[in-house]
């Protein structure tokens, strides 16, 4: 035993030490912070470009009826086609024209928004629901209804399904949007670890075994306690990197928020009872932009309230029970081959299961509770990235239970089996190793 942690210790310091993975642990929070703070921090930035638009409008019925915004002009033009402006576009100031055929009505498709760029989606959206709303209007004209905004603005509604699950005695409200996010990151930071290090491994053993270090090293140890050591070193070289990130992502992204959201900090208003939801004093409060703020004040609430001893315990188990499984096959890929472009007959079986992971990782998040969701969360090749996805949904103990169960057998076994391999492949040099030779090796019994 001493032996294994003697080479467990070799692995750790060595790769702890190297520039790569202080340079890793630094950027990899920046990586992740960002992820969360810019695109929030961008969609809040106005755009101070002015764009005016040209309206050529052969129906005659919205002259001056589409809104202006601070940053979005309309003018008008009458006695003047298309073809004209197409020809001068270049010496005017316009960003695009909107031609309006008269027969819109009708017709909704019979709606051009012409440009030498393409205009931005926002530009696009803003102009076809003015144009609906107002075709609206004019249909219910029709019918000689009077007051037409003041109806219309009186029958628009919009419906906020609030999301209650009951804990015994208890009610909480939660977010499947929450849940959502949540999974899908965890379960798609155990397929970047698992492909991240178990190539580390392969790499290690390809490197030790073409340098011919390993014939030195497996002289005073069992290539068995050379590869358990080598696969348990990285991988506490992962997980420690893994808990630096998690750090400080979290710092940074506490500062990033402070920083860019300080809105954001002020307490949330205590959650109304169900019982009080149809009130009119709740039905009053309902601005829109309120409305959204308070549901993304909420959100936050809801994030504070993840049980995060058993995510992040439940993510170390997974992340080590995939790793291992994974690492120890990585680790049989290595001995077998002589340089890396060898392994691809090898790796292609073994990153299926991964890659066919992510595919079933989006059903998932759409039916946590469905058949397949349920099955690929057991097998053991695909139940690390599955069931990390569906654990935030709410999942029954006894199927996270047997889940772990599974996948602990699973790398106990795969690594009985990638050591009867990896004995053989280590010291074995200038062959090219197919399958039914891997089977022989597998056969030795001694």
């Amino acid at each position: 035993m001493s032996k294994i942690s003697l080479i467990i210790s070799r692995e750790y310091l060595t790769r702890v030490k190297k520039k790569s993975f202080l340079i890793m642990t630094i950027l990899g929070p920046i990586f992740f912070a960002a992820l969360f703070i810019l695109p929030a921090w961008f969609a809040t930035m106005d755009d101070t470009e002015v764009r005016t638009i040209a309206v050529i409008d052969s129906s005659k019925l919205f002259i001056n009826t589409i809104p202006e915004t601070e940053y979005l002009k309309f003018v008008y033009l009458e006695n003047t086609t298309v073809e004209d402006l197409r020809n001068n576009f270049d010496k005017t100031d316009y960003h695009a024209v909107l031609y309006i055929a008269h027969i819109v009505a009708n017709t909704p498709s019979a709606v051009q928004l012409l440009s030498t760029k393409q205009p931005s989606l926002n530009v696009r959206m803003h102009i076809a629901n003015a144009l609906e709303k107002e075709i609206e209007r004019l249909k219910l004209e029709t019918y000689e209804i009077t007051n037409l905004n003041e109806i219309l603005a009186a029958i628009k509604t919009n419906i906020n399904i609030r999301t209650i699950i009951w804990k015994g005695d208890q009610e909480k409200e939660s977010f499947s949007e929450v849940a959502m996010i949540v999974g899908y990151i965890s379960g798609f930071l155990i397929y970047i670890f698992i492909f991240m290090f178990g190539s580390l491994v392969m790499r290690g053993v390809i490197e030790e075994k073409t340098s011919r270090v390993v014939e030195i090293i497996v002289s005073s140890v069992k290539p068995f306690q050379l590869m358990a050591g080598k696969i348990i070193g990285i991988g506490l070289v992962g997980l420690t990197q893994f808990l630096m990130w998690i750090v400080f992502t979290f710092i940074l992204i506490s500062i990033g928020t402070s920083l860019f959201f300080p809105e954001l900090k002020t307490p949330a208003s205590n959650q109304l009872p169900i019982e009080s939801v149809m009130t009119t004093s709740t039905l009053d409060q309902a601005q829109p932009t309120e409305e959204e703020f308070s549901k993304m004040q909420a959100m936050l609430q809801s994030l504070s309230d993840i049980n995060y001893a058993v995510m992040i315990g439940s993510f170390l188990f997974f992340f080590l029970g995939g790793y291992l499984l994974y690492a120890s096959l990585f680790a049989a890929i290595g001995s077998a081959v002589d340089s890396e472009a060898d392994t691809q007959q090898f790796m292609f079986p073994i990153t299926i299961p991964l890659i066919l992971a992510i595919i079933v990782m989006m059903n998932a998040i759409q039916n946590p509770e469905g058949q397949l969701a349920f099955w690929f969360s057991m097998i053991p090749l695909t139940s690390p990235v599955i069931m990390m996805v569906r654990i935030p949904f709410g999942v029954p103990y006894w199927e996270v239970a047997l889940s772990m169960s599974i996948l602990a057998a699973s790398f106990i076994f795969t690594t009985w089996l990638a050591g009867k391999i990896y004995r053989t492949g280590i010291l074995m040099y200038g062959k090219k190793v197919n399958y039914k030779e891997l089977w022989k090796w597998i056969r030795y019994s001694n």
